[in-house]
């Protein structure tokens, strides 16, 4: 009999140690699946804005294009050909006001001023176009950051789900007082459905 109990109790014992291995690797699988499908939605949602960014980092607008905002990359293609063709307009002055500078002021009889204009009127000239070829090499650098910004939030808001299950109103409102008095204004609704 003491053969019998103690047969018994090592089944009971190896189908308890048995079963609870399978429910922990159960467990852990469970876990793999549900860290896996995270890992898959996030890669979803930011790989795309990743790769939206990366793209147009590299090339200006093709962030857009793969976000299939196609009507953008003109746009951006547009902006930074303006300010490239100011900035370059702007740099060609620069330096053609810059040389007849230099040329009154060397000691050459070779070079000469091609210009009417003085010593100051020339450094007032040359300053002029180099402040405004700066601010064309700003205005170039902050077109390409919203560029890559653009990308960037576009693909993060591809997954944005805007649904009629919110309502915003804006409505008159008016209301007698206890003395009588007309009070109106506006009354603003938020509604979650």
């Amino acid at each position: 009999m003491k053969r019998f109990i103690s047969y018994i109790t090592f089944f009971i014992f190896v189908s308890l140690s048995l079963n609870a291995q399978q429910n922990d690797s159960l467990r852990f699988a469970y876990k793999n699946d549900s860290i896996q499908s995270k890992r898959a939605v996030n890669k979803a949602i930011y790989g795309n804005a990743r790769k939206a960014t990366i793209m147009s980092a590299c090339f200006p607008g093709l962030g857009q294009i793969y976000n299939r905002k196609y009507w953008k990359a003109p746009v951006i293609y547009v902006a930074l050909g303006g300010i490239g063709y100011w900035g370059v307009t702007n740099q060609i002055k620069y330096k053609y006001y810059s040389t007849n500078l230099k040329a009154i002021h060397d000691e050459d009889a070779n070079t000469i001023n091609e210009t009417l204009y003085s010593s100051d009127q020339l450094i007032t000239q040359k300053k002029y176009y180099q402040k405004y070829r700066d601010i064309s090499i700003m205005l170039g650098a902050l077109v390409y950051l919203v560029n890559i910004i653009d990308a960037n939030v576009d693909a993060h808001l591809r997954t944005f789900d805007v649904s009629d299950d919110l309502s915003l109103q804006l409505n008159p409102y008016s209301n007698l007082d206890y003395n009588n008095k007309l009070q109106a204004g506006l009354s603003l609704k938020l509604k979650f459905k």
